[in-house]
């Protein structure tokens, strides 16, 4: 009888006549009602649960977004302008601004957010400088915080130089003045509270994502870097983070991103996800032997300078004219190779590069060709010149041995080819 009862389920014929909330050769939209849509809408919500298992967040607390990039705006923006509905509601008149903190290494999707809410007038900003490392002094996030911060921002690794941000250090000295706060309120009346949100885009493949150890109340990346699709990201946003829309046109994703889900880019994400954490500690090893190797044959034909002598010590020191390592030795992703070689400019040494099947950046992916010089490297070497080189290798999951032999060894052919230009 229950054999029987399947296959009548098996046949049963369907009629789809819901084609305006979507077609049915594509996905069904997720927020209807009937068999297919709770279909779409269970693969969104079994994504979202595996993506809450891996970073240790509630389901509610996860949101799916286009990319990092919109990520970033919901979690900056959001905070200011709910900051201002919540000054509206009670009729307040705020003496100063909403202030935000953050570095001048950020990704471009922090910086111009930051940019447009102070020329709009609708928060101030503080723009903390990294030390000469590329890594931020969480004394001086603490040093900035004021009455009428109401968020800190700040990635967990740097996509050009790779420097890896005190996160959890940081956290500590935002959760202090939460703690010790008595002077600042906010519109409602309650003890004003600083925030705290991380771009971990680059972090995620190789560093600890599980929020309750960061301390972070928003974090944010995308499946791109995580050998996923392009075009979808996630935001994560704590519990009781008081964080209003930027978009309008529906209630999706708890009322914070109005739009169709997309689900086959939600469950991809979340599968990306799941095979990092499976071999995130192998692959951090492996990369970190291949990165410390490409070190290592650079400074067969370079002389290495612009950082501390102590590191520059476990280094040879080669023939072929001066190259400066970009950001902090150790305190680095492990994939992540940045040098300076001054006198020639990065985007002919990039289509050097590219000449000889060699494919690597001058900068982030998201600025390249503007004409002007990495902000992030301007920030940690004053003395850079528009003609000084900087070039970033990133290495991933199919980089080999033989992959950098190869590189460093037409790198060094392409700058004797080139050696005109050093002065």
């Amino acid at each position: 009888m229950l054999k029987s009862n399947k296959n009548q389920l098996k046949r049963r014929k369907v009629v789809y006549l819901d084609y305006a909330s979507g077609a049915l050769s594509a996905e069904a939209n997720p927020g209807g009602i009937h068999e297919i849509s709770m279909k779409e809408k269970n693969k969104l919500e079994n994504a979202r649960a595996t993506i809450t298992r891996i970073l240790g967040a509630h389901s509610y607390e996860i949101i799916f977004t286009s990319g990092a990039t919109e990520a970033n705006n919901l979690a900056i923006q959001g905070i200011v302008l709910k900051f201002w509905e919540l000054s509206s509601q009670v009729g307040a008149k705020l003496p100063k601004l909403p202030h935000i903190i953050t570095t001048n290494i950020e990704h471009a999707s922090v910086l111009e957010v930051c940019r447009h809410l102070e020329e709009t007038k609708q928060a101030e900003v503080t723009y903390v400088e990294v030390e000469r490392n590329g890594i931020v002094d969480p004394k001086k996030i603490k040093k900035a915080i004021k009455p009428n911060t109401v968020l800190v921002s700040v990635m967990y690794a740097n996509n050009e130089i790779g420097t890896i941000q005190p996160i959890s250090e940081i956290a500590k000295e935002v959760r202090h003045f939460n703690k010790m706060n008595s002077l600042g309120h906010r519109p409602t009346g309650e003890a004003q509270k600083v925030f705290f949100h991380t771009d971990a885009t680059q972090a995620i493949n190789y560093l600890p994502i599980r929020v309750e150890k960061l301390g972070v109340d928003l974090m944010s990346f995308n499946g791109a870097k995580i050998y996923g699709p392009k075009g979808v990201g996630i935001l994560y946003v704590k519990k009781n983070t008081p964080i209003k829309k930027i978009m309008f046109g529906g209630n999706q994703e708890f009322g914070l991103r109005p739009g169709t889900e997309n689900v086959a880019f939600a469950t991809s994400i979340a599968k990306a996800l799941q095979e990092v954490e499976k071999i995130k500690n192998k692959e951090f090893a492996r990369l970190t032997k291949l990165r410390d190797y490409f070190f290592e044959q650079l400074a067969q034909i370079f002389f290495f300078s612009g950082f501390p002598a102590t590191q520059r010590q476990s280094l040879k020191k080669g023939n072929l004219g001066e190259l400066a390592i970009n950001g902090d030795l150790k305190n680095r992703l492990p994939n992540n190779i940045n040098i300076t070689i001054p006198g020639i400019p990065s985007d002919l040494l990039v289509i050097e590069l590219s000449a000889r099947g060699i494919m690597a950046a001058a900068k982030s992916a998201c600025k390249s060709g503007d004409g002007k010089a990495s902000h992030v490297i301007e920030a940690i070497n004053k003395d850079i010149k528009d003609t000084d080189g900087s070039l970033r290798f990133s290495l991933g999951r199919s980089t080999t041995k033989k992959d950098i032999e190869y590189t460093v060894k037409s790198l060094s052919e392409i700058l004797q080819k080139l050696k005109r230009w050093y002065n």
